[in-house]
C-alpha cells in the first residue's frame, strides 16, 4: 500500500510541471499576424495590422509591444478587442492587456459596447475573466432610452447592471435626474438611487427624494423615499411616494401632504392617494386640512378626507369624516362629518355639530357656513338649533328654535334670526355688574342684534309670551332652557390641532443638485500660497517699491 502511494506521488510530481506549462500555454497571448516583427530589449515590436489572441479574446491594433515572458502587451493605435463568446467589443487609442489575468486597461477615446449599451470614457479597466468594466475620471453610458454620466462607473456585463457614483446625471426625452449613487439595469432600464436625488421633467415639474428612489424609465413609474413632486398646480410629499406618470397617479405612505396651489388648500395624513387627471384625492389617518386665506388660515382635522376638484366637474367638494375639528381665527367647531363646496365656499357640518367664537356656542343637527371674500358671512343652523352667549358676568344667555340664520361682520356675529318655536332666556343686568333676574320668552320668531359680540337688542315676532323671574327665584334650573348644555371643554384650540397632527414644514431651501454650479472654484493649497508669497517677496526685494508718477491734469485744457 505504501509503495503504491509513493509511486503515485512520484508520477504526480513528474507530470505537475507539464500541467502548469500547458495551463500557461492556454492563457498565452498569441500573435496571429503583423506586417513586421522586430526584436527589442525585453519585448517584441509588432508593426502594422497587428492581430493577437488570448483564448477567446481577439485583439487588433496598429502596433504593439509584446512582453512574451510576462504574457502582456501594450497596444497602440486603433485598438479593438472583442470576444468570440459574447457581444462585448472595445475600442481605444491605447491599451495594456494582461493575458494571465485577462485585464485590459484601455485609455483615450474608449468605446465599450455591449448590444444596445455603449460606454464612452478615456479611462476604463475591463476584467475579461469576470466580465466587469470599470471607468473613472468621467464616463458616459448610452442606450436606446437613456444617457447616463458620472465620474465613476462599474459595468457588470453578465448581470446587465451598471453602478454609477459621483455627479451622476441621467437624461432621457422626458426627465433629467441628478444624484451621487445610481444602479442602472440595462435590460428593464430601471434606475435605483441612494441618497439625495433630484429630477426635472420636460414640462418643468420637479421630483425630489432625499433618501433615494426607484425609476422605471420605460413604464415611467417612480418611487421616492422622503419624496416630493411639484407641478405648476400641486405639490405632493410623503415618506414613501409612488408616482405613475402614465396614469397621473400618486400614492403616499407616511406623513403624506397634498397642496392644491389654485385652491390654496393643503391636506395632510398618514396615507393618501391622488388621481391628478380626475382631480380626486383620498387621505386618511390623522388627516389635517389647512385652507390658506389672505389674513389667516382655516385648520380642520378628520380621520378621512376625500376631495373632488377637476375643471370638468360641475360639483367640486371636500368631504371629511369622523373627529372633525375646525379652527379659524376666533371661530372653532366640531362635527362628525363635513362637506366643503369649492365653488361657493360653503361648509356643511353634520351629526351633532357645535361651533364657538369668543363668547358664544351654537349647536344643531346640521349647520352651513357661507364664506365670502375669505370672511364668514352667513350661518344657517337647521333642526334643534340652540345658541348660548355669555355676558359680562359669564351668565348664559340662551336661544333655541327650529332653525337659525346668523349674519357676520368682520368675523363677529351681527344678527341672529330664530325661526319656528323660538325660545329665549337672557339675564337682565343693572350696569353690567348686577343680575336683576332672567327674561324668558316664547315666540315664533326672534331676532337678536349684537355689537362686538355682546347682545344689544332682541325683537320678537307676533304675540310673544314672556315672563320675568327675579334673581332670588331663578333657582338651579330657572336659568336654563330645556336642552341646554355648555360644551366648552369640547371646543377645539390650536393646541388640540397640533396635538392631533404636528406638521414639519417643507424645506423649500433644501439642497438640490441642479443648483450646484458646474464649475468649482478651487482654493489654493497651503503650499501653493506659501510659494506665491515667497515669489512676491523676491520680486519686492529685487526692485523695491515703484512710486506712482503724477499725471498731468488736462481737465482745464
Amino acid at each position: 500500500m505504501n509503495s503504491s502511494l509513493k509511486s503515485f506521488c512520484l508520477i504526480a510530481f513528474f507530470f505537475l510541471p507539464i500541467f502548469m506549462i500547458r495551463a500557461q500555454e492556454n492563457n498565452a497571448l498569441e500573435i496571429l499576424r503583423a506586417d513586421s516583427l522586430k526584436g527589442a530589449m525585453g519585448f517584441e515590436r509588432l508593426l502594422g495590422s497587428v492581430r493577437m489572441k488570448n483564448q477567446s479574446t481577439l485583439i487588433e491594433c496598429d502596433s504593439a509591444h509584446f512582453f512574451r515572458a510576462d504574457n502582456k502587451a501594450k497596444l497602440y493605435g486603433r485598438v479593438f478587442i472583442r470576444s468570440e463568446e459574447d457581444s462585448v467589443t472595445t475600442r481605444s487609442a491605447y491599451a495594456e492587456y494582461d493575458g494571465n489575468t485577462k485585464l485590459a486597461k484601455l485609455r483615450t477615446n474608449v468605446v465599450f459596447t455591449n448590444m444596445e449599451t455603449t460606454v464612452y470614457t478615456d479611462y476604463l479597466d475591463y476584467d475579461r475573466a469576470g466580465n466587469i468594466a470599470y471607468y473613472f475620471n468621467d464616463g458616459r453610458v448610452v442606450d436606446s432610452t437613456n444617457v447616463l454620466t458620472s465620474e465613476k462607473g462599474r459595468y457588470e456585463v453578465n448581470r446587465e447592471r451598471i453602478t454609477f457614483t459621483d455627479d451622476v446625471v441621467l437624461v432621457n426625452p422626458d426627465y433629467t435626474m441628478k444624484t451621487n449613487f445610481l444602479v442602472y439595469l440595462t435590460i428593464p432600464k430601471t434606475a435605483e438611487t441612494k441618497g439625495l436625488t433630484n429630477l426635472i421633467s420636460k414640462d418643468g415639474n420637479t421630483l425630489d427624494a432625499s433618501k433615494g428612489s426607484f425609476y422605471d424609465t420605460q413604464a415611467k413609474n417612480f418611487r421616492f423615499f422622503d419624496g416630493l413632486v411639484e407641478t405648476e398646480t400641486s405639490r405632493v410629499k410623503a415618506d414613501e411616494l409612488l408616482y405613475r406618470e402614465n396614469e397621473a397617479y400618486y400614492e403616499g405612505k407616511g406623513d403624506v401632504r397634498v397642496l392644491n396651489k389654485e385652491r390654496e388648500v393643503e391636506i395632510f395624513g398618514d396615507q393618501g392617494q391622488y388621481w391628478e387627471d380626475r382631480g380626486y384625492s383620498l387621505v386618511h389617518g390623522k388627516a389635517l386640512v389647512r385652507r390658506y386665506f389672505e389674513t389667516d388660515t382655516l385648520y380642520m382635522t378628520a380621520d378621512t378626507l376625500i376631495s373632488q376638484d377637476h375643471e370638468s366637474d360641475s360639483l367640486k367638494y371636500l368631504l371629511a369624516f369622523s373627529s372633525i375639528q375646525l379652527v379659524k381665527s376666533q371661530m372653532s367647531g366640531i362635527a362628525d362629518s363635513l362637506s366643503y363646496n369649492y365653488s361657493d365656499s360653503t361648509i356643511r357640518l353634520f351629526q351633532d355639530p357645535a361651533i364657538w367664537d369668543n363668547r358664544s356656542q351654537i349647536t344643531a343637527d346640521s349647520m352651513t357656513f357661507f364664506i365670502e371674500n375669505e370672511q364668514l358671512r352667513k350661518l344657517f343652523v337647521k333642526n334643534n338649533a340652540f345658541a348660548v352667549m355669555t355676558d359680562t358676568l359669564v351668565n348664559f344667555n340662551q336661544m333655541k328654535g327650529r332653525s337659525m340664520t346668523g349674519l357676520f361682520e368682520n368675523g363677529d356675529l351681527n344678527t341672529l334670526d330664530i325661526t319656528g318655536n323660538g325660545e329665549s332666556l337672557y339675564y337682565a343686568l343693572e350696569g353690567d355688574t348686577l343680575v336683576q333676574g332672567v327674561n324668558k320668552t316664547l315666540s315664533a320668531t326672534i331676532k337678536m342684534t349684537f355689537v362686538e359680540g355682546q347682545l344689544k337688542k332682541v325683537n320678537y315676532g307676533v304675540k310673544p309670551e314672556g315672563k320675568f323671574i327675579p334673581v332670588q327665584d331663578i333657582g338651579e334650573e330657572g336659568g336654563k332652557l330645556e336642552g341646554f348644555v355648555w360644551r366648552k371643554e369640547e371646543k377645539p384650540t390650536m393646541e388640540k390641532i397640533f396635538a392631533w397632527r404636528s406638521v414639519n414644514e417643507v424645506d423649500l431651501e433644501a439642497e438640490n443638485l441642479f443648483e450646484v454650479p458646474e464649475a468649482e472654484i478651487r482654493m489654493p493649497s497651503d503650499e501653493e500660497m506659501q510659494k506665491s508669497l515667497e515669489k512676491w517677496d523676491t520680486n519686492t526685494n529685487k526692485g523695491g517699491l515703484i512710486p506712482l508718477k503724477k499725471v498731468k491734469d488736462f481737465s482745464n485744457e
